[in-house]
C-alpha cells in the first residue's frame, strides 16, 4: 500500500482553510479579538487609575494624620482651605491683570 502525499497535502491545506476561518471570524466578531484589546486597554486604564487613587489615599492619611496631631498645621488648612482668618487681620486680595 503505497500512501501519496497529496490526500496529506489537500487535508493540511483544508486544516489551514478552516484555521484561517475561525481566526478571521473571531477577529470579526464583536466578542473576538477586538473586545479581548479593548477589555484589556480597559484595564490597563483601570490599573492606572486605581494607582493614582492609592496615591491620593496615601497623601490623605498624611494630611490627616498632620491634621490631627499638629495646631499650626491646622491653621495651615484652615486658612488656605477656608478662608479664615484671625480677629485684627485685614486681608488684601490681588487681581492679577493678564499680561499681554
Amino acid at each position: 500500500m503505497d500512501r501519496s502525499p497529496a490526500p496529506r497535502r489537500r487535508a493540511l491545506i483544508a486544516y489551514a482553510v478552516v484555521l484561517a476561518a475561525l481566526f478571521g471570524a473571531s477577529a470579526l466578531s464583536p466578542r473576538g479579538l477586538r473586545d479581548a484589546r479593548v477589555k484589556e486597554r480597559e484595564a490597563t486604564r483601570l490599573a492606572d487609575e486605581n494607582l493614582a487613587l492609592g496615591q491620593r489615599v496615601s497623601r490623605l492619611r498624611r494630611e490627616v494624620k498632620a491634621l490631627s496631631g499638629d495646631p499650626a498645621a491646622l491653621e495651615r488648612a484652615a486658612r488656605e482651605e477656608l478662608g479664615y482668618v484671625k480677629p485684627g487681620e485685614l486681608v488684601y486680595k490681588v487681581d492679577e491683570a493678564p499680561l499681554r
